[in-house]
């Protein structure tokens, strides 16, 4: 099943057609531990002082929203006993700066999504997070990258706990517009 995510994802575009996206796929318990404690921290960061205030949106009630967040929470909570993390990375010819790296963005998120839909129509459960990888540096040293290899998003991939059914989404009539911005 790994197999196939991976294959999906690299059927994916790239800019100029030079499928530089990579895939480490980390089943090690030392290795996720780590990673688990790195997206911990940051998923802490980030939920907490959301979970202070939250209010409705025009998509999401404050309940819903405190559910999805509290499913959030019980990822970072478990991480490292998830089967798989994927971690969508770039290789680059050499040494990278932020902008080169920002710009090679466009040649993951494709693989990234097809990687997640392949999961979806496998019946696994798969979402993206990128919290986790904000220390760079540790990241590289966890996983082992060199300097031309750029980690973008950690993915843990298992089987759904629970309900495994539809998202709440705007509708499309909120977030498209013919020809230009029309408010």
């Amino acid at each position: 099943l790994l197999i196939q995510l991976i294959d999906a994802a690299n059927q994916a575009p790239s800019g100029s057609n030079l499928q530089g996206a990579r895939w480490v796929l980390v089943r090690d318990a030392a290795q996720k531990a780590e990673l688990a404690k790195l997206n911990y921290e940051a998923v802490q960061a980030y939920i907490q002082p959301q979970l202070a205030s939250l209010k409705d949106l025009p998509q999401q009630s404050a309940d819903k929203r405190r559910r999805m967040m509290n499913a959030v929470l019980w990822q970072a909570d478990h991480l490292q006993e998830m089967p798989v993390l994927i971690i969508a990375c770039h290789q680059f010819e050499g040494p990278v700066d932020r902008l080169q790296a920002a710009q090679a963005a466009g040649s993951v998120w494709p693989g990234v999504q097809n990687l997640l839909l392949a999961a979806r129509a496998l019946e696994l459960g798969a979402a993206p997070t990128t919290l986790g990888l904000t220390r760079r540096s540790e990241v590289k040293r966890i996983l082992n990258l060199p300097d031309k290899v750029e980690a973008y998003c950690l993915i843990p991939v298992g089987y759904p706990k629970g309900r495994f059914g539809p998202v709440t989404r705007l509708p499309v009539e909120q977030t498209m517009y013919w020809d230009r911005w029309a408010e």
